[in-house]
């Protein structure tokens, strides 16, 4: 009986990362990170201050900024991610967020690649870490090399607030510092992860795991902050709630999709481009 248990419960897990819109590897999974391990690192800025990214230059008063995700960069293969250099040159766009699953498996060579890429774009590029980037307990990469999982970024009137969801879940720690942040924040909030909160189809369970802190997290959010965009799902949704924009991104990888957003005296918009 055991033995069917276990075979079973493997054979399903097989079945959902089969099924599943993110490319997972059921190994990798099961050698991933705790997320209080990487809340540890809370004010590790390694790649940031390198690069003077940890404050953003003026933004002025109308501004753009990209937003990608899940460009699952593998065996240094970057998918022609190096072509967005040329979308941003001679543009008002003026940093870029990568919101999760930059990587794979989350292999030094990868993070690697991401940052030679990133330095290439001519202007700040923001990670967000998701799920694969933490495959194989590879996590020690991404803190060698990038270091914080959850930051904030500020601007003129922009407020950027970075989270951790590699493990599908906030947490309270987290939580309770999205809170204190979102008391101080500049007239524009962005909130940047990985992990989608709304789906389509109420048997996709590709989301946040807990209800209970996807109501939190909305109510936190609510009329505080312009918009959350997320990715893991490799399709695009866009919701509203409580005065907030929800938008999860198509992958990268796949789709060469990227949004674009906005920012002027006129308000806030978005629209979505292919590479």
């Amino acid at each position: 009986m055991v033995k069917f248990s276990f075979i079973s419960a493997v054979f399903l897990l097989g079945v959902m990362c089969f099924t599943s819109a993110c490319n997972n590897d059921i190994f990798g999974l099961f050698g991933s990170t705790n997320l209080d391990k990487r809340l540890e690192e809370k004010n590790n800025f390694t790649f940031l201050d390198k690069r003077g990214w940890r404050t953003l230059s003026s933004l002025g008063d109308e501004y753009s900024f990209i937003v990608l995700t899940d460009t699952h960069i593998e065996d240094g293969n970057i998918y022609g991610l190096e072509k967005l250099k040329n979308v941003i040159e001679g543009s008002d766009i003026k940093f870029v967020v990568f919101s999760g699953d930059i990587t794979q498996n989350g292999a030094a060579r990868d993070i690697q690649a991401f940052i030679e890429t990133a330095d290439s774009m001519g202007v700040p590029c923001y990670p967000v870490i998701g799920n694969h980037d933490i495959y194989f307990d590879n996590w020690t990469s991404w803190k060698d090399k990038i270091g914080s999982t959850s930051y904030r970024i500020d601007a003129d009137e922009t407020t950027l607030i970075i989270l951790d969801t590699a493990n599908a879940f906030l947490g309270a720690r987290q939580m309770d510092w999205l809170d204190r942040e979102l008391r101080s924040t500049a007239r524009h909030v962005f909130v940047f992860a990985h992990v989608n909160i709304f789906t389509e189809n109420p048997l996709d369970f590709q989301q946040h795991t807990s209800t209970k802190e996807r109501a939190r997290l909305v109510s936190l959010l609510q009329s505080r902050c312009n918009a959350m965009f997320t990715g893991h799902l490799h399709k695009r949704i866009e919701r509203e709630a409580g005065n907030v924009k929800y938008i999860t991104i198509e992958d990268y990888r796949d789709n060469r999709v990227y949004c674009v957003v906005s920012v002027s005296s006129s308000g806030i918009s978005y629209r979505f481009e292919k590479l």
